[in-house]
Parts: C-alpha cells; structure tokens; sequence
C-alpha cells in the first residue's frame, strides 16, 4: 500500500470533525417488511481536516503536509481525538484493557483489536496502526515486557511473542492508536481573506484499508 508512516499534525487534526461510516443495503419488500445487509465487514472513517485549522500558519502546515502526500496518492496517519486508546479517553492505558485473542500453544503473531460493546452485541476492530511506545500486552492477567517476551510492528498492528503463549491463555492489550488514511481530495481551496473571517477550507480525509 502507498503509504507513509507520518501522522498529520496532531494539534490540527484537534476540533476537526468525522466518525465512522456502514454501508447498509436495504430493500422494501411488497409485504412492507424490510431486508437489510452490508457489503462492508468493517466500517470507514471521515473526517475534515479544514475544521481544525485555527490560524493561517495552520493553513500554511496543512499545505506543506498534502503537497509531502501528493494529494490523494499517499496515505498518512490520523490521530482521532475521539478515539485514539484502547481505554475510555479518559483513562490510562492498561494492559488488560482490551483481550485480542486466546492462545493454541503454537501461534505466535497476533492481531491488535478493540472491541466496541452495547448490551449483548459487539464488534471487533483490527487496529492496524498503534502508536510506537504504547502498546503494553498481558498473558493470563500478568504483563510482558517488550523486546524481551514480544515485539510489535506498528505498521500493521501485528504482536509476535518469542514463546506462543500456552493453549486457552488469554492474551490481553492496551495501546494508543492512529487511524490510516488519506486525502479525498486532490485540491485545497484556501483564501486568506475569507480565512481571516472566521472561514476553514473543506479538507476531506477518508481512512483507507491497511
């Protein structure tokens, strides 16, 4: 994938707004009855860059960073202020915040997940994109240490142990996280005039599939 492991400038992604997006195929039936389905395992982010800019410096950053990414050809990393952490926002990360698979006793690598929850349904989440230095991982309620129990590759989420962990252990994680994607755009329309009025440019960002 084309892809730079650069995140966009965090305190400019801070106000912008976005959230996940389904895509939902539903047909009426003659009865009146509806049958409903999705094409999509996973749901897709949008967001808008333009509404965290503050000042013209900002415009100025913004512009540097989408010329570095060529526009639309090259994705980057999106810290999402509304959810970046395997926790609640408000919390510390923990290495049992999150439990990402159970062992066999011969799998070594691992996916990275955050399990979203409401009432007896959930849905579980690939992160793919963890932020280098927290990721913390737990096998049966007890904490590994990095480099010397596991490694991580922040640029696929993926956790390989040096020992598979034991039949039914359960392995657990917490981290921070950013959100891969890039510009749906290949053009930024900014006035100086009209920015100085209280006016954003409209910078459209859509996560892609790492």
């Amino acid at each position: 994938m084309q892809f730079h492991e650069v995140r966009f400038p965090a305190n400019l992604s801070f106000g912008a707004v976005g959230g996940p997006e389904r895509k939902t195929e539903i047909v009426s039936l003659v009865n009146g009855h509806e049958e409903r389905n999705t094409p999509w395992a996973h749901s897709r982010r949008h967001y808008d860059a333009g509404m965290g800019m503050r000042s013209l410096d900002d415009v100025e950053t913004l512009i540097g960073f989408f010329e570095a990414r060529q526009g639309q050809m090259y994705g980057f990393r999106w810290k999402d202020w509304s959810d970046f952490k395997s926790c609640l926002p408000s919390g510390k990360v923990a290495f049992d915040d999150q439990v990402i698979a159970e062992g066999d006793g011969e799998a070594k690598a691992f996916q990275l997940v955050k399990l979203y929850r409401s009432g007896t349904h959930s849905y579980a989440r690939p992160i793919k994109k963890p932020v280098q230095g927290t990721v913390r991982i737990g096998v049966e309620g007890v904490e590994m240490q990095e480099g010397v129990h596991y490694s991580v590759d922040t640029a696929t989420g993926i956790v390989t142990f040096e020992m598979a962990p034991n039949e039914g252990d359960e392995i657990t994680a917490g981290f921070e996280f950013d959100v891969p994607v890039r510009f749906d755009t290949d053009r930024i329309r900014s006035s100086v005039a009209s920015f100085q009025a209280g006016e954003v440019p409209d910078v459209p960002v859509i996560e892609v599939r790492a």
